[in-house]
Parts: structure tokens; C-alpha cells; sequence
């Protein structure tokens, strides 16, 4: 969508007040949002561009002084030409949650309290909760609580 001429640009943002964007006319807000989430998506790609030369760059060095340490993940630092590469891999453990329910149980069944060894959570999905009947969902009232997250606004042209 194209911009007026006297129309402050998505560059001019920051020098406007809040209120002051607030008050642009709705088809420049669109453009401007548009125009955002364009610079937001190209910033993005060159930002994966560069992260996976670096990773292209490392990796091997990374892995092999891991592997000096003794160590599968985690962090290592190695230097090249005066800059130190901090390198991480991260750790992700899964736990199969059948299992640690069955243990749970012995646990329970063997006179001890599994909470002294598991985090024990219970989640009761949205669109359960939604489909169950009222007396049901009464009963579970008292333990949900519902807030909201931070609004977002997109806008579209009419004819979309």
C-alpha cells in the first residue's frame, strides 16, 4: 500500500508518540503493520543466514572440544583469532510420563510419598474442559483460573 507523501514512514515510528500513531488513519496503520512484519520476516532470514554460517564455521570444533571434555552437550568455549565462540548444546530430556505414573504408584503402594521424588502436575485441557458437561465442569470450577495474554491487533484491508 503505498504512503502519501507527508505520511511518516515505518522508519519514523520511534519518533513518534504513541498517541501519535494511534491517530494515523487506519489504511496507513495497515501499511505500516504490513511493512513491519516484512522487516520483521527479512530481519529473521538474515539472522538465519548468519547463525548457520556460524554454526557451519564451529560445529566441528565445537563437537571435538566437547568430546576433549568428555561431555555429550553443554557449553564449551573455543577461540579463533581473538574471539572466544561460545558454544552450547543445549540438553533435552523427556520423561515418558506412563512410566513415571507407574512409579509414582509403587512409590505410593511402597508407604512413601511420590512427591518427595516427582513434580506431579495436573493440566486439564481447554477443549476438554469446553465439552464436558455442566455439572462436571462446575465440580472443576473452583480449580481454573483464566487470565489473558497481550492483545493483538492485525489489520486487513476490507477486500481481502
Amino acid at each position: 500500500m503505498p504512503h502519501p507523501d507527508n505520511a511518516p514512514r515505518f522508519d519514523d515510528l520511534d519518533r513518534l508518540s504513541i498517541g501519535e500513531i494511534a491517530d494515523l488513519p487506519p489504511a496507513l496503520l495497515l501499511a505500516l503493520q504490513e511493512e513491519g512484519a516484512a522487516e520483521t520476516a527479512r530481519v529473521k532470514r538474515l539472522r538465519d543466514r548468519i547463525e548457520a554460517g556460524i554454526a557451519q564455521r564451529y560445529e566441528a570444533a565445537a563437537a571435538a572440544e566437547r568430546a576433549a571434555q568428555g561431555k555429550t552437550s553443554g557449553t564449551v568455549r573455543i577461540e579463533d583469532a581473538g574471539v572466544v565462540v561460545i558454544a552450547d548444546l543445549p540438553k533435552k530430556v523427556a520423561w515418558d510420563q506412563d512410566r513415571l505414573a507407574a512409579m509414582a504408584e509403587r512409590i505410593r503402594a511402597a508407604g512413601e510419598d511420590p512427591t518427595q521424588y516427582l513434580e506431579i502436575a495436573y493440566r486439564v485441557p481447554e477443549r476438554r474442559f469446553g465439552a464436558w458437561p455442566d455439572a462436571l465442569r462446575e465440580g472443576f470450577a473452583a480449580a481454573r483460573t483464566e487470565t489473558t495474554g497481550k492483545p493483538v491487533f492485525r489489520l486487513e484491508a476490507r477486500d481481502r
